[in-house]
Parts: C-alpha cells; sequence; structure tokens
C-alpha cells in the first residue's frame, strides 16, 4: 500500500474526510521528514508506513478537538509535528510552531517553503522568550509533564483559550500536579489507525475560562 493510500484509510477511520490534493501534501511532507532525517535525526522512526502511522494520523487524531481554534501555536514539536499535519489538513488554521533547536527550526521552515504552507510559521527561539497570549490554543505532543508545560508555555494563551496536551498513558501523577490556575476541560482517549499504543489528548482551561 502507497503512503498515500494508508494515509487515506487511516484518515476515514479516523472520520475524516481529506481531499486528495491534502493527502498528496502529507505525503510530500512524510517523504521530507525521511529525507531530512538521514542527516538531521529528526525521528527515530525511518520505516515510511510508521511515519504514516506513528506521526501523521497521530497528529491528525486531534483535529476533531480542535473546534474553533483558529491561532494555534505548537510548542517544541521537533519536526513540525503535530503543527505540520494540522496546517496542511486545515488551511485556515494558522499554525505557529516555536522550536529551540535550531536545525529543527531550519527543517521546519524548509517544509514550509516546499510545501507551500502560507499558513504555518516556525519561530527558532525559547517559548519562554515568546510574546504572552495571542493564541487561543496551545498545542505539545510528548513535549514535558503537564506541569511544565503549562509553566513555560501558558503565558502564550490568549483569554479564553486552551492548551491540548497529546500524551501516551494518561498521567494520572501529572493531572494531579497541575498548577494553580489551570484545570482540565476534559480528557479523551484517542484511537490511531495501525498504532498499538495508549494515546490520549488532555485539553486544559484557565480557571474561571467559558
Amino acid at each position: 500500500m502507497t503512503e498515500t493510500a494508508a494515509l487515506a484509510q487511516g484518515a476515514e477511520a479516523l472520520g475524516l474526510s481529506l481531499a486528495p490534493a491534502v493527502l498528496d501534501r502529507l505525503s510530500a511532507y512524510a517523504r521530507l521528514l525521511l529525507k531530512w532525517n538521514r542527516v538531521y535525526n529528526l525521528t527515530s522512526i525511518r520505516d515510511p508506513s510508521e511515519v504514516v502511522s506513528h506521526h501523521l494520523l497521530d497528529s491528525l487524531s486531534v483535529l476533531p478537538w480542535l473546534g474553533s481554534i483558529d491561532h494555534l501555536a505548537d510548542v517544541g514539536s521537533g519536526g513540525g509535528l503535530p503543527g505540520i499535519p494540522l496546517a496542511i489538513a486545515r488551511p485556515d488554521l494558522q499554525v505557529v510552531s516555536i522550536e529551540a533547536v535550531g536545525k529543527k527550526a531550519s527543517f521546519q521552515q524548509q517544509a514550509r517553503i516546499e510545501l507551500g504552507l502560507d499558513n504555518f510559521l516556525p519561530v527558532h527561539g525559547r517559548i519562554e522568550d515568546q510574546a504572552a497570549g495571542g493564541f487561543d490554543g496551545v498545542i505539545s505532543r510528548a513535549f514535558a509533564e503537564l506541569g511544565d508545560f503549562v509553566r513555560v508555555a501558558g503565558h502564550l494563551l490568549a483569554p479564553g483559550g486552551r492548551m491540548l496536551a497529546m500524551k501516551g498513558v494518561l498521567p494520572a501523577g501529572e493531572l494531579a500536579a497541575l498548577p494553580p490556575g489551570m484545570a482540565v476541560e476534559r480528557t479523551v482517549e484517542l484511537h490511531v489507525p495501525s498504532l498499538a499504543a495508549a494515546r490520549h489528548l488532555i485539553i486544559l482551561k484557565p480557571d474561571g475560562a467559558a
């Protein structure tokens, strides 16, 4: 099965309807990731089929839970995950990816150029140094413990916004140790096609937010 066919099948299993042009662009991103990975060590996964399941479909699994978010900060995204797949799948979504490692930010910039992603902007820098506010969503994928995620990136959130943490096994200890001012709105068990591992999305909101 080709990467594009596997993507189409996986997206359908996730309940997503993606246009052929979107599937082609996602496949192009997967190829670019593997190409640059030979030199830049962007991911430990080198099998194209596993890139589809473990990276692309895993990233896309949160798409139904973004709701009305239209300005999304992706923090510590490495090779652009989940930000680039989300930007490809939702052209109306403005994604800013904040990455402290220069070579990873360089790859993201190259991906932006080669894939023609006008709605994706990579920023090379520390999360703590970025201006406060401006994002109605802040997302991370296997970035840090929930408390650290909130402390490091919480200032990026605009009033009424949400923080979204992509996790494996539901981290009960981390949930119990959330910093003051942030609460769990909901936890979602994600089922990613061809990925035999626990996956959860934890949606956080500031105390008092509607």
